[in-house]
């Protein structure tokens, strides 16, 4: 949107422009009042061109044109459309419509012919580029650098030709987020309209979700013919059936799990081949979703157990015109559970991360604890990563081709996690549920934030640890089970004990591995390891290598870390985000990292001891950081003079320009 006064905005950001362009130099105050893009952009341009000369955007030659017109047809075709929409829209306004590009070439100019002669008159013409290599600070030469929709007002235009403009753009996404095109409008600033960024934006996202709706559209005519196959090949069986119950598909796992001829039930009513129970007809008559339900069906006679999700597809109205219903073996379910479960995560025992007395000891304990079979208690404070260690206690023992599976306690409420636990027997009200320590069966069950249970639900869990038997909900049948319980948490339990709101026998179980993981300021000499060790996986994760200065590890090396290592990864996910050139610097940092700050309402934490030198290097450099490395500042900020304040600095090898962004 405008400024109401556009006018006595354009001349100050002018005198801004032209103080720039003389000296390459903006003030604070200065830079403040303007678009931070805006700014960047004429930082980039000051030493590459003369403001007060014409760009070199001149038309490309007409057999390159013709080849991009072809190339960009798809584009071309589906946003001409939305720009005579918009010619409607804003007829009479003397602003032109600009198509582009992925790459700022202009394809299309549309609008009244007087804003299409007087943008022409500008330079927009078909087969010129409008990149900011080509013609400086404008609309679509910002969308191409920061990939957002941006509005360049009169004087913030690099070029002084354009100062009486304004132009802005919007990118055009493809299915995959890449910017293929571009959306703009320039017109006269004497002309102002309060609603152009917008236009552009609206158009531009419903031109990229025609283009994506396209795509996906031809996806699925050139994919339709395999539809049949895919079904065939996938492991669980598939019926579909129409709103008058008229079956469709079925593919051959249905076919054997019911034991049917598909050829012959096709087009029949579904009641005549199947006969269904209450909790799958009263889903299909109120169009309601079921996911993984134990039901019994019964075909020619038989019954059938199977775990069945079904869904209703709707297209326009608010009625399902059709219905899937995907249909798993019980037996197979389990198998494929206990497989996802098994295969989680790799982390193991030796990616701990462990330089410090305190922690290593609690590896060693943790290989011991690989080894064994008795349940394992993991002691620490939130964050501290006693969920991560419990995992590499399992993939590093015997049980690590078989399932781990993680309760939150403290997640869920106390009637839902009985049937958790335990399990439920289907009845005529609810349907069956596997217990955690079925799914869990030959593996592991850590839980979680363990002094959230109650005092029933641990009566249960200590009953299943001395039989290994688990007994469903509403049945009577004990089941077998093979399963290592770890638990993990914040409380001392020991005082939960004393205060009968946890069980002793229960507590006694988990007195062969007890392990406490110290908070991440009591073992500061990890911090470099935990830190490279984030920043290696997610180098793997997002294909960009980012490495961390020597000083920005010293401060995080200082921070006390009251959500421990969640918290750190936290704020270097955050750093990464801030860096520039892939490398975080201390001011890439939470702020309340670089002044070791925790916020109000935490519990005070130990700061770690550190020398005289070490305590006048880091005072000198959160000095440095706030004033931008201006010495005279910075000596004030510390109460020293300016001339003692630059011999401690060559003492210690700081230089002013470490603080200069």
């Amino acid at each position: 949107m405008l400024p109401a006064d556009i006018g006595t905005r354009n001349e100050a950001i002018r005198e801004s422009w032209l103080s720039f362009t003389e000296t390459g130099r903006l003030d604070a105050i200065e830079a403040a009042r303007m678009d931070p893009a805006i700014v960047r952009s004429w930082r980039r341009c000051v030493n590459r061109f003369n403001p007060l000369a014409r760009p070199r955007v001149a038309p490309i030659n007409a057999g390159a044109l013709s080849s991009i017109m072809r190339a960009q047809l798809d584009l071309i075709t589906v946003a001409t459309p939305f720009i005579e929409d918009i010619h409607q829209f804003t007829e009479g306004s003397n602003y032109a419509i600009l198509l582009a590009d992925g790459a700022g070439c202009i394809l299309l100019i549309g609008g009244d012919p007087k804003a299409v002669a007087q943008a022409t008159a500008l330079g927009f013409h078909q087969g010129t580029y409008w990149s900011e290599n080509n013609a400086g600070t404008n609309a679509l030469g910002l969308v191409l650098m920061e990939a957002m929709p941006t509005q360049v007002i009169g004087a913030e235009h690099y070029f002084d030709f354009l100062h009486q403009t304004v132009t802005a753009a919007a990118p055009i996404h493809d299915v995959h987020g890449r910017i293929i095109g571009l959306l703009g409008m320039a017109g006269a600033l004497e002309s102002p309209s309060f609603h152009t960024l917008g236009l552009v934006m609206s158009a531009a996202r419903a031109i990229g979700n025609q283009f994506q709706a396209n795509w996906y559209l031809e996806e699925v005519n050139q994919h339709l013919s395999q539809v049949n196959t895919i079904l065939g090949a996938i492991t669980e069986g598939v019926i579909v059936w129409n709103q008058e119950g008229e079956i469709h598909h079925v593919n051959e796992q249905a076919a054997h799990i019911l034991q049917i001829n598909p050829r012959n039930v096709l087009g029949r009513p579904l009641g005549d081949v199947l006969r269904l129970p209450p909790e799958l007809t009263a889903a299909i008559e109120t169009g309601s979703e079921l996911h993984d339900v134990e039901l019994s069906l019964q075909a020619d006679g038989r019954d059938v157990r199977a775990v069945i999700t079904l869904r209703p597809i709707y297209e326009a109205g608010p009625q399902p015109v059709s219905y899937v219903a995907l249909l798993s073996p019980i037996e197979h379910v389990r198998q494929i559970a206990q497989q996802q479960y098994g295969a989680q995560t790799g982390l193991s025992i030796e990616d701990v991360q462990a330089d410090s007395p305190g922690m290593r000891r609690v590896v060693r304990q943790a290989r011991t604890a690989a080894r064994g079979t008795a349940p394992v208690l993991i002691m620490g404070e939130g964050g501290a990563g006693k969920n991560r260690l419990a995992r590499a206690i399992h993939n590093d023992g015997p049980r690590a081709s078989k399932p781990f599976i993680d309760i939150n306690c403290r997640a869920i409420p106390h009637e839902l996690m009985v049937r958790e636990i335990l399990g439920a027997e289907q009845d005529t009200g609810t349907r069956g549920q596997p217990s955690k320590f079925e799914l869990a069966d030959g593996g592991t069950l850590l839980l979680d934030q363990i002094e959230n249970l109650s005092l029933e639900i641990q009566a249960a869990v200590l009953h299943v640890i001395e039989t290994q038997h688990v007994t469903r909900l509403g049945g009577s049948m004990p089941i077998p089970v093979d399963v290592r319980i770890i638990a993990s948490t914040m409380a001392n339990l020991e005082d939960l004990v004393a205060q009968g709101s946890f069980m002793p026998h229960l507590f006694y179980r988990f007195g062969v591995f007890r392990l406490d993981v110290p908070p991440l300021r009591e073992r500061v000499e990890d911090i470099p390891l935990l830190a490279e060790r984030f920043l290696t996986r997610q180098t793997t994760r997002d294909g960009r290598a980012v490495w961390i200065e020597d000083e920005a590890v010293r401060f995080l090396s200082r921070y006390p870390w009251p959500g421990n290592v969640r918290e750190l990864e936290s704020a270097l996910e955050r750093a990464m985000n801030q860096a520039r050139e892939g490398i975080i610097r201390p001011s890439d940092l939470p702020e309340m990292v670089r002044n070791g700050r925790v916020l109000s309402g935490r519990h005070p934490l130990a700061q770690p001891v550190i020398s005289v030198d070490e305590a006048e290097r880091d005072a000198i450099l959160r000095a440095g950081w706030a004033c931008n490395g201006r010495v005279t500042e910075m000596a004030k900020t510390l109460g020293i003079g300016r001339s003692t304040l630059w011999r401690k600095m060559k003492q210690l090898d700081i230089s002013p320009k470490t603080f200069k962004k």
